[in-house]
This record gives C-alpha cells, sequence and structure tokens, in this order.
C-alpha cells in the first residue's frame, strides 16, 4: 500500500464545538460515499461528546456508529460503518479513513487510505496539529492543507 492521502482542515475558530460539528459532518459525508470511518480521539477526551452529538448535530442525519471506548466490546457480526475510538488498537475493519482528532498521530498511520486531521484555532490544538504535520512531512508524506471558513 502506498502512503496514504493527509488533509489538514484548519479551522478558524478556536471553540470545541465547532471543531467536533466539523467532524461529525466529515464523517457523515464519508459515510454516505460509503467509506468505513474511524474516529480518533484522545483517551478521557470528547469520546461521549462526539457519539452524542454524531446523534444530535443534524435534524436529518443519522449516521451509523460504535464505540470502541475502554472495555467495549466490537459489535458483532458486522461492524458498523463508523467507529469511534480513544485506544490505539487499530483494526483494518475500523476503515479506510480516519477522521484524526487526537493530539497524535492515528494508530499505525501508514494502513489507513486516508487520514483527515482536524485542527482548529485554539493554541495548544494547533500545535499539537503542526508537530504532526512535521511527523508526517518526515515519513515522506505531503500533508495538503484546507483553510476553512466559519460556519454560516
Amino acid at each position: 500500500m502506498g502512503a496514504p492521502r493527509v488533509d489538514f482542515y484548519v479551522l478558524p475558530s478556536d471553540q470545541p464545538a465547532a471543531r467536533l460539528r466539523f467532524a461529525c459532518r466529515l464523517v457523515e459525508k464519508a459515510w454516505l460515499r460509503r467509506h468505513r470511518v474511524r474516529v480518533q480521539l484522545d483517551p478521557g477526551g470528547d469520546l461521549e461528546a462526539f457519539d452524542d452529538l454524531l446523534w444530535t448535530f443534524a435534524d436529518r442525519s443519522f449516521v451509523p456508529h460504535h464505540r470502541l471506548g475502554a472495555g467495549e466490546p466490537a459489535p458483532e457480526p458486522a461492524p458498523a460503518p463508523v467507529v469511534l475510538a480513544d485506544g490505539d488498537g487499530a483494526d483494518p475493519g475500523d476503515g479506510d479513513l480516519v477522521v484524526n482528532l487526537a493530539g497524535t498521530l492515528p494508530p499505525v498511520p501508514e494502513r489507513w487510505g486516508r487520514i483527515a486531521e482536524v485542527v482548529d484555532a485554539d493554541e495548544a490544538r494547533r500545535r499539537l496539529g503542526r508537530e504532526r504535520f512535521r511527523q508526517y512531512r518526515e515519513r515522506g508524506w505531503e500533508p495538503l492543507t484546507h483553510e476553512m471558513r466559519d460556519e454560516p
């Protein structure tokens, strides 16, 4: 497998809710295009908030998903098309796209076809995003940057 495509979505807001809403729309768009998606979050971070938001971010939306938090078993027999995870165990069944909301690289970054990094204007998250950008470049990958506008 070749290098994954890495896209950085840089948001103008520093509001955590705006970052999570943007990620929800990104996940929904990928799911509607029949991608299998893993959303990577920090341990003890936004897993529960993101899970709740996937149910409520838009009136018309339903994104089938499963949480892989601590102590939660994987679904059987067919996994959900969207997996929310806050651990570093990556499974090939987790999908072809990882939406990274964590402060570190996603688990086994070379196994994904595409990595979407969502970075907002919060100074700490921006600094961690720059570090991940450097780490991708050190692997010989050339990340693309998309400057996003405020939500209407």
